[in-house]
């Protein structure tokens, strides 16, 4: 399910889907921000905002405004006890 990266919670990992804005394109994928790229939720600030998110093995710090234009898609991770593919 897609959300928004201002609604993902610290510490789960995350893959971009897309984002709302071109303007804001342009600049996070200078910065490694690109649709596929895994991302994870880091820190939060004690206010909500920024937020700093983990990416290509750095650490990024974006506005939540910023973070509210970015569509991701959390990560499933699968459970080995319930799954007989595993």
């Amino acid at each position: 399910m897609d959300r928004k990266l201002s609604e993902i919670k610290v510490g789960k990992s995350v893959t971009i889907k897309s984002f709302e804005k071109d303007d804001i394109f342009l600049k996070l994928m200078e910065m490694g921000c690109v649709p596929g790229e895994v991302i994870m939720v880091d820190q939060i600030a004690p206010l909500g905002d920024p937020i700093s998110i983990l990416v290509s093995g750095y650490h990024l710090s974006l506005r939540l405004n910023e973070a509210e234009n970015i569509w991701v898609e959390e990560i499933q991770v699968a459970n080995k006890k319930n799954d007989p593919a595993l």
